[in-house]
């Protein structure tokens, strides 16, 4: 199955401008390796049923990466996201998985977080390495994702995306990924990033508003929002080690690596988007999370939400 989907992944280059409105919106941060986990809150999400199916409607679902490492599950994860993602639209839903650094890092052969049991699930060590080269059934499928998205007014990335990359906005940063990724991988990460979006201060590494001083960093932030047009910025990569979503800047990032996977005290919660709206969902309840201002987007027949979704990928 998963093969087949990736298959079609790169037959077809698709453009999805939808209407987001109202529509609920649900982020999902780092799995690292653990499918029960993320299955339980896809279903407290009201996302999946008992069989693992997609039964979110309309709903939006964006994954900001780092699905391997630090757990066995791999294959498995990587699987559900795609089986999801061929069935959502047939509800009217959606499913826009993400890079993280952790997918790059595999790609190039860099395998520190790589638990030994989670090498056996592909058959050994020479199967992985097949597995996440260009023509591998993962490789092919995580060269074609990209590394940031924009749905509504939330921009969406692993990292974070500093004011310089805003500055060539959401499409380059993507066009540069799928340019530049292949060369990347042929290197082994030494060469080929030839636009920086791989690097320390690129989407998936970049750690500046989760950790700096808000002093320093929320004038960053707003510039860099005010380039790719949004008015919140959602993030995984920095793990809240107290198992709570958090926003920093007055809503206008938010932090949803809460250590999903047992690595980390297998927390589990997601974020959800309605308007203007933002909640994080645990399995014991949800809570009100600060939201900045409405983005002014232009309205169009009195409209109060003329809002996009606009996912471009290979």
């Amino acid at each position: 199955m998963l093969g087949l989907l990736i298959v079609s992944l790169l037959l077809i280059s698709y453009v999805n401008t939808l209407e987001v409105g109202n529509r609920r919106i649900v982020a999902l941060g780092d799995l690292h390796g653990d499918l029960p986990n993320t299955l339980s809150i896809l279903k407290f999400s009201h996302l999946i049923d008992e069989d693992h199916h997609w039964i979110g409607n309309d709903t939006i679902l964006v994954q900001t990466g780092d699905v391997v490492d630090r757990g066995v599950d791999t294959i498995q994860l990587y699987e559900l996201l795609q089986n999801l993602r061929e069935e959502a639209p047939s509800q009217g839903g959606l499913v826009i998985p993400l890079l993280g650094n952790h997918e790059l890092m595999n790609l190039v052969g860099d395998w520190r977080y790589v638990y030994p049991e989670e090498v056996e699930t592909f058959g050994g060590m020479d199967k992985r390495k097949k597995a996440f080269k260009e023509d591998g059934f993962i490789g092919k499928y995580l060269t074609v994702l990209n590394m940031t998205t924009k749905v509504g007014s939330t921009i969406f990335c692993h990292g974070g995306i500093h004011p310089y990359f805003a500055t060539h906005g959401i499409d380059w940063i993507n066009d540069k990924t799928h340019e530049d990724i292949k060369p990347y991988m042929d290197s082994n990460g030494r060469r080929g990033d030839n636009h920086g979006v791989f690097g320390g201060y690129g989407p998936t590494w970049y750690r500046g508003y989760a950790l700096e001083e808000e002093s320093l960093v929320c004038g960053l932030l707003d510039k860099a929002l005010h380039l790719m047009g949004g008015n919140r910025m959602v993030v995984g990569h920095t793990v809240q080690h107290d198992g709570l979503i958090q926003t920093r800047c007055g809503g206008k990032v938010v932090l949803i690596d809460i250590g999903i996977s047992s690595a980390y005290g297998g927390r589990k919660g997601a974020l959800e988007i309605i308007g203007n709206s933002v909640r994080a969902l645990y399995a014991e309840g949800s809570e009100a999370l600060p939201s900045p201002p409405e983005y002014p987007f232009p309205q169009k027949n009195n409209d109060k939400y003329n809002q996009h979704i606009i996912h471009e990928e290979l």
